[in-house]
């Protein structure tokens, strides 16, 4: 078990995210279940359900009351609050599909959309013109206080989530204790960070916007992707639509992919001569080109306990060839010369709060199971249990805009605990994979299609 220094260590965080933090006067169940716990991958399990249980029924009665659409679809499925009286329970509790997500029209009615799959109530949001795009629909909510960001999958249609400023300061510092809690000890203020991913402050792309808090815990950030990312470049580029406009975007954002491997790779340059402690955050296909380009000039780096890499998904480094993790962090190792117990990576999703992160000792995904309550279905989208392969959804009692009680299209396995490790609660195995039928999606596979080399060719 950690001891002082990581009470210090923690600290230290605790201190740069503290404006994620409701005052704990507002705290709800939720909250209590969110920023309670000193490290979220080691709540104790008997707390951990009494936590999870209480937060996980407060926000049912919240989005049961509060959304008409899901109160109606709760109705159909004969469900109600009164139904959720002990932790067995929570299977009781309607799970929406992800595509729900992906189910809107265009223009102003978008807007009708994004009000209507709200929890709560709305800001006023000032849309301008009779036919906005999404990106001025989206643009006109986040003017008014709103957080709406986006992923897509290989159709190029988006999944859009609507997040008020709680839910979205949620996964900030979630994201962020996530990563530093596991990354022990390596983290501090002073280190120098690459973020593999579009600038969080010129995108909705949500794995981009997502990793607002990396600039509140590293002093000196580079965004690889420093220019707008909007709705329609991940469109262009992702295979939606044509003709010559589509041709001079892939074409420019070709250049722009060559510069970033040169630029990263000028990056590690300067750090290695300055002695700099140095962290990697985001797409690992990016880092992995980094390393490619580095090995096929015969070049290494040394940052042995002066570097981190945590990685978000996007495994998928060429159309035909998806990387194993292990084979991912050996590369890190002997290309970059970080250890591969500080190469860790991080499960996340536009339509959720809980973030699953790999432990140094095996790098299985910890569930944040405080808060979060993860299942696995079968065919029929019954629960199955430990140790079975099948469709992951999960009760996500920190998303008040929006149901975070959702069905998602990827293939897991649940274990009751870690299998190398002592953190109590279950894991996800590292390999997370799509089910069959599902289109490829993920934190970074549009990002990873925008900047593809065989755009290019």
């Amino acid at each position: 078990m950690p001891g002082k220094d990581f009470d210090d260590y923690m600290k230290r965080f605790e201190q740069l995210a503290a404006k994620y933090v409701p005052p704990k006067k507002d705290w709800t169940p939720v909250d209590e279940a969110v920023y309670g716990p000193k490290d979220i991958y080691r709540v104790p399990e008997k707390k951990a359900k009494e936590l999870q249980f209480k937060a996980i029924k407060y926000q049912f009665k919240r989005q049961y009351e509060n959304n008409q659409i899901y109160h109606n679809f709760c109705k159909e499925h004969k469900v109600t609050v009164d139904d959720i009286k002990t932790y067995d329970d929570l299977e009781k509790i309607p799970l929406v599909p992800d595509q729900f997500f992906k189910d809107y029209p265009v223009g102003k009615e978008f807007a009708f959309w994004l009000g209507s799959v709200f929890t709560g109530e709305l800001p006023k949001v000032t849309i301008k013109g009779k036919n906005p795009s999404f990106d001025d629909v989206i643009n006109a909510f986040n003017n008014a206080g709103l957080y709406i960001s986006y992923s897509s999958g290989t159709s190029g249609r988006h999944t859009f989530i609507s997040r008020d400023k709680r839910t979205w300061d949620i996964v900030e510092y979630s994201l962020g204790k996530a990563a530093i809690s596991m990354a022990y000890p390596i983290w501090e203020y002073d280190m120098y960070g690459y973020l593999l991913m579009p600038n969080p402050f010129k995108t909705n792309v949500f794995a981009g916007k997502g990793i607002m808090v990396f600039y509140d815990l590293v002093k000196d950030v580079r965004a690889a992707i420093n220019r707008e990312v909007n709705t329609e470049v991940i469109q262009l580029t992702m295979g939606a639509g044509g003709g010559l406009k589509a041709a001079i975007a892939k074409a420019a954002i070709a250049r722009m992919y060559k510069k970033v491997v040169n630029n990263i790779i000028s990056w590690l340059e300067m750090n290695e001569r300055e002695k700099n402690k140095i962290v990697f955050v985001g797409a690992p296909w990016l880092l992995y080109a980094v390393m490619t380009k580095l090995q096929e000039d015969g070049r290494t780096f040394d940052f042995a306990d002066r570097g981190g890499v945590i990685t978000g998904g996007g495994w998928k480094i060429q159309e035909d060839r998806r990387v194993p993790v292990a084979e991912f962090r050996k590369m890190v190792k002997d290309t970059l010369g970080i250890n591969e117990e500080y190469c860790l990576d991080v499960y996340a999703m536009v339509e959720s709060n809980g973030i699953m992160a790999h432990c140094q000792e095996g790098h299985y995904l910890h569930i944040p199971h405080s808060y979060y309550h993860p299942l696995v279905l079968d065919e029929d989208f019954k629960p199955k249990g430990y140790g079975e392969y099948g469709q992951f959804a999960f009760l996500d009692s920190s998303t008040y805009s929006y149901p975070g009680f959702i069905i998602s299209g990827d293939r897991v396995r649940i274990l009751e605990h870690c299998p190398v490790c002592d953190r109590p609660g279950p894991v996800l195995e590292p390999e997370v994979t799509r089910v069959r039928g599902a289109e490829m999606r993920g934190c970074a596979e549009e990002v990873r299609r925008m900047l593809s080399t065989d755009l290019g060719r």
